[in-house]
């Protein structure tokens, strides 16, 4: 039987808390997992789910997951509970580390779960901040992976904002050997110390482009991928970002300069007709759904090599 090993690092907070072959680990977990090769119970476990931010995909996957590995869940609502109240985080994190066997954190700045991570004893994971995705991003390669079988000369185009989703495809796709190209408007660019880290980790610097033109993000791209333009907590920004990603929009014209046999993935909530249009959403080519369904395998075997 396929045993999972246990991280090196406790937490999970960035896609650079893991090498790169723990990231091959936990993709062959999460497997066995789906084609249910893997029964692994982590009876009475609890896993306590913080959100600041709102969540479908994220809160309901992590929640099936602990529930399949025979754990409970809590979810800590901050406008119920004294965390929305101001209650600070060393009191939060230290008293929930006495309750939970792990913390599932969605926030805003990422400063604030690194303040969670010093101050609880227990692993505690980032499930998205304005920085970060990493969770979503282990998804994302299962998902490539189970398409093309291996890594091998696949390149990933990212088109959109430089966000979170960007930057941890970015540093995952580095771990891997992968060439990630990220097509954004001007002054959209990825964080340039995620570009900075990615650039010393990659044996070959060729592998990451950063570009303005989605034309050429595209050609002979294997996997062509999009996020909302707009991130929660950046509402007011709708408008303006709506103009600046005009020609932007992953459409069966932008489809066709990839590769024949590509791929189109879609972290989402998607909002058609902007960033995507659903012709390629409900197309043949697209793995979205896919994709959504491997948050839940991909977090099960993440959350069995930090319990085990």
């Amino acid at each position: 039987m396929f045993t999972p090993v246990k991280l090196a690092n406790k937490n999970f907070l960035s896609s650079l808390d893991i090498s790169s072959e723990e990231l091959f680990h936990i993709l062959e977990i999460a497997k066995n997992f789906k084609n249910k090769d893997l029964n692994i119970q982590l009876k009475d476990k609890v896993l306590g789910l913080i959100f600041d931010k709102s969540s479908t995909r994220t809160r309901v996957s992590f929640q099936v997951a602990m529930s399949r590995l025979g754990g409970t869940t809590v979810d800590l609502n901050p406008t119920t509970s004294q965390i929305g109240r101001g209650e600070p985080i060393r009191d939060t994190a230290r008293v929930l580390s006495k309750y939970c066997d792990v913390l599932a954190i969605r926030t805003f700045d990422h400063s604030d779960l690194e303040e969670y991570a010093k101050w609880s004893t227990k692993p505690v994971i980032n499930a998205l901040t304005d920085l970060e995705h990493p969770c979503q991003a282990l998804a994302d390669f299962l998902t490539i992976n189970e398409e093309f079988l291996d890594f091998k000369d696949v390149i990933l185009t990212f088109i959109g904002d430089g966000n979170n989703v960007a930057n941890s495809l970015i540093l995952s796709g580095a771990l891997l050997g992968i060439e990630v190209r990220i097509a954004c408007p001007k002054g959209y660019e990825p964080n340039s110390l995620v570009i900075k880290k990615a650039y010393e980790i990659y044996k070959n610097k060729n592998l990451l482009k950063i570009t303005n033109d989605p034309i050429t993000a595209v050609q002979g791209a294997n996997v062509l991928y999009t996020d909302v333009w707009s991130s929660m907590g950046e509402e007011n920004q709708k408008e303006e970002k709506d103009k600046d990603f005009l020609g932007f929009t992953i459409d069966n014209n932008l489809v066709r300069n990839a590769d024949k046999d590509a791929i189109i993935l879609h972290c989402l909530p998607a909002y058609r007709a902007k960033e995507i249009t659903d012709e390629v959403i409900e197309g043949n080519k697209s793995r979205i759904f896919e994709q959504a369904e491997n948050r839940m395998h991909a977090q099960q075997a993440l959350l069995c090599c930090l319990l085990s």
